[in-house]
């Protein structure tokens, strides 16, 4: 089947006010069953957790990682400083960080005299990257479960249970940033600095790319369950099933991402 091309025309962004920035258009969101229909979210829930970053730069860092990940800012969006400053009520300096944050992270390119344009989605990209990944994500889960402290393993319980709601609710936004909160917490819990720093170049090129293919070929329940057994594998300091469930989770990405040249 062709594939059809992304788009690679220039476009301004218009960014929505910030406190509504993590909304996603109606029509991208899928439909809770009608028999079981999510709680209204309460202010706390639908904002990012900006109350825990550490500086302006990590703010605007992960509010644009959001606005990218979930397509927000699509393929081939021109960026502007000053734009996302008055929009996102930040200052240039911590915006111009963070845009070169996200640029290291594959995110963003910046190019001499045209500005900073959101990077392409790559299927070939996506496959390199899963290759490595699947090392890392073996290994870190392993670690984790050895050194995970109690309080840790506590939050990878509540983050598996949540997970599972999230799929039983069908909350796609809900469940990326549980995976996000999944990520964080797996690196923080692994103490391995150096696999860490590997692991972040992939997350959220990651969480981009399923967010664009989900609604054609991701099992949302599927996925939500074999990030769950990790989390909980970690959570009983079991190292060996925890390496065994992440690399079952890593063969359903890998699966997910070829399916995508049929969707």
């Amino acid at each position: 089947m062709a594939k059809t091309p992304v788009r690679r025309q220039k476009r301004e962004v218009v960014l929505v006010d910030a406190e509504a920035a993590d909304f996603l258009p109606a029509e991208t969101r899928l439909r809770a069953p009608a028999r079981k229909p999510p709680a209204r979210p309460s202010r706390k829930d639908v904002l990012p957790d900006v109350a825990e970053d550490a500086s302006l730069t990590d703010r605007a860092y992960r509010i644009l990682e959001e606005l990218i990940a979930t397509l927000q800012l699509p393929p081939g969006a021109v960026l502007s400083e000053l734009a996302l400053s008055e929009r996102l009520k930040i200052g240039r300096t911590p915006i111009r960080e963070a845009l070169q944050r996200l640029a290291r992270d594959g995110l963003v390119v910046v190019l001499p005299r045209r500005g900073v344009l959101v990077s392409e989605i790559n299927l070939r990209t996506q496959l390199r990257l899963l290759e490595l990944r699947r090392v890392i994500e073996k290994l870190m889960a392993g670690l984790a479960a050895e050194r995970a402290t109690a309080e840790e393993r506590e939050a990878f319980a509540d983050i598996a249970s949540s997970m599972r709601q999230a799929a039983e609710v069908e909350d796609d936004l809900a469940f990326m940033r549980l995976d996000r909160r999944f990520n964080l917490l797996m690196a923080q819990a692994s103490r391995n600095e150096f696999a860490v720093r590997s692991m972040g170049l992939m997350n959220a090129l990651s969480r981009r790319f399923w967010y664009q293919h989900y609604r054609e070929v991701a099992d949302l329940p599927l996925a939500a369950r074999l990030h769950a057994e990790v989390a909980e594998a970690v959570a009983r300091r079991d190292p060996r099933q925890a390496e065994e469930a992440a690399i079952r989770l890593v063969d359903y990405i890998e699966d997910f991402a070829r399916k995508t040249l049929d969707a």
